[in-house]
């Protein structure tokens, strides 16, 4: 949510952070999937034949045989709300990484006949949007987690150009409030956050 802070052109975008770990089945548990059909969306993570993530998602593909000539097919919406397509190429009996991040997940078509049991399921990537258009980073208040790392500010689209990285401290009773100068940090297409899953707690972003 974002609200205008009181005499101020100044936006607050309050994040809670992903903490859903590795997921290798979370989507689509093993099974064999037929020539050019859809797996069967219901993992742990899947409710009512869908996955809605708190952050937006990697998919993986895991194959237990060699895909490397087929592809899966993915769809669902980014972490702005809008529809979104990714051709996943499979890998040979091993594990196939997406590129683009995936808030909710309604499908995944193979394309071609697998060679065996196939599964979906995510990674540790998590992405998130502060500011969907041009704008300034003013200032940041980072709750932190048990698990120190890295947030990662980046320009256009989670797949964007990293302007700015806050590092988090592994105690989840610090924050960190951070203070950008002058007319702070400008992101010309858009202000979204890449992060390992429970990198933090939680994260208030300051944005004009």
């Amino acid at each position: 949510m974002a609200g205008r802070l009181t005499g101020s052109d100044v936006l607050g975008r309050f994040i809670i952070a992903d903490a859903q770990v590795l997921d290798a089945n979370g989507i689509s548990v093993a099974a064999a999937v037929g020539n050019n059909a859809a797996l069967t969306i219901g993992g742990a993570l899947a409710d009512g034949g869908s996955v809605t993530n708190v952050g937006g998602r990697i998919v993986t593909i895991l194959s237990a045989g060699n895909d490397a000539a087929k592809s899966f097919t993915v769809v669902g919406t980014d972490v702005n709300g809008d529809a979104q397509t990714e051709s996943i190429t499979g890998a040979n009996a091993g594990t196939a990484t997406g590129s683009k991040y995936f808030r909710t997940i309604a499908s995944i078509t193979a394309v071609g006949n697998p060679a065996g049991d196939v599964s979906a399921g995510i990674n540790t990537a998590v992405a998130d949007v502060i500011f969907a258009g041009r704008t300034r980073l003013q200032g940041i208040n980072l709750v932190c987690s048990g698990t120190a790392g890295n947030v990662e500010f980046v320009n256009t689209s989670p797949n964007g150009s990293s302007l700015f990285k806050l590092g988090s401290v592994a105690s989840a009773t610090v924050t960190r409030d951070i203070t950008i100068p002058d007319n702070g940090l400008l992101f010309t297409g858009g202000l979204y956050i890449n992060y390992t899953t429970a990198t933090f707690g939680s994260m208030t972003a300051f944005y004009a």
